[in-house]
């Protein structure tokens, strides 16, 4: 148990460092050609990785079709809905409707899973919501953008989010971390990957792929997002969603905003404000929280 813990921390790391890379490399390419880079390469390194027989992966005469369910909502539908949301709403709207994932992943636990949370874990899991709330309004400061489809987009995203989190332990029961990983990481290689290249049909003057990799930024981010965020967090966040629940696991989601901030005033020289500090506690607070208080027991 305490192995799953130290991996879903690592695992927020992770994440949380990712948006460094994003923005550097969303100056030179649109974000769908970031997403098909950076699954094709998760893609292909898994691929690599099964027939050096490093990792082992059995699909035969499984049912593939539940797992590509889940690896339709997360990450096909949840990045083109988060995408989406973002590019229509402010900083302010999008970080707040993210934060709510840990909360929809609790109500849904409960009806599928029977994973019933009890007052203090509940208690904990809005702490945990407040902080990110707290830091990404700065405070007090709310920045609106009157754009219904946008927060129509963010919600769809954190549905999808959600639901992924219930059918990856719902799954966990029949196939290892590796394998939804696997399946997930072809899905969006494949999806993507197409959408990029319609993207880049329907351009006047298309950029070669071998010019927008030349950038510094882009393959970085292509390498950081592709191993990192795509084959070792995905992983990690399958393998600590089977160990400790789904509730439990949706909490830690907002870890990532703790290290994003901190990642945004060590590596780029953003400013350091006091609802940071404030924010940050609460996050850790509802963190710990949710997962030091048992669960309701079932009747």
């Amino acid at each position: 148990m305490i192995r799953a813990y130290i991996v879903a921390v690592l695992t927020e790391f992770i994440f949380g460092f990712s948006f460094i890379f994003t923005k550097g490399a969303l100056d030179h390419i649109t974000p769908h050609q970031l997403l098909a880079f950076r699954f094709i390469t998760a893609a292909l390194v898994l691929t690599l990785l099964r027939a050096l027989r490093v990792i082992k992966i059995d699909l035969k005469n499984r049912p593939l079709g539940r797992v590509l369910l889940l690896a339709l909502f997360q990450p096909v539908l949840y990045f083109i809905l988060e995408t989406t949301g973002i590019n229509l709403t402010t900083a302010s709207e999008a970080g707040l409707m993210i934060a709510l994932i840990p909360v929809f992943v609790t109500l849904l636990a409960a009806l599928f899973l029977k994973e019933i949370p009890s007052p203090l874990q509940a208690a904990s899991i809005l702490t945990s919501v407040f902080g990110v709330g707290f830091i990404v309004l700065g405070g007090g400061r709310l920045s609106t953008s009157g754009h219904t489809l946008g927060l129509v987009a963010l919600l769809g995203a954190v549905l999808s989010a959600a639901i992924f989190t219930i059918l990856s332990r719902w799954l966990s029961q029949q196939f290892r971390p590796v394998e939804l990983t696997f399946v997930m990481m072809w899905a969006g290689a494949i999806f993507f990957g197409g959408l990029a290249f319609f993207e880049a049909q329907n351009r006047l003057t298309p950029t070669p792929i071998l010019a927008l990799l030349q950038q510094r930024e882009v393959w970085t981010a292509v390498l950081y997002l592709g191993l990192l965020s795509s084959v070792v967090a995905f992983f990690g966040m399958n393998y600590f969603i089977a160990k400790i629940g789904a509730a439990r696991s949706a909490v830690f989601a907002n870890l990532s905003t703790i290290v994003s901030v901190a990642a945004g005033i060590g590596l780029r020289g953003e400013p350091f404000h006091w609802y940071h500090l404030v924010g940050g506690v609460l996050i850790l607070l509802g963190v710990a929280g949710t997962n030091r208080f048992r669960p309701r027991a079932q009747s």
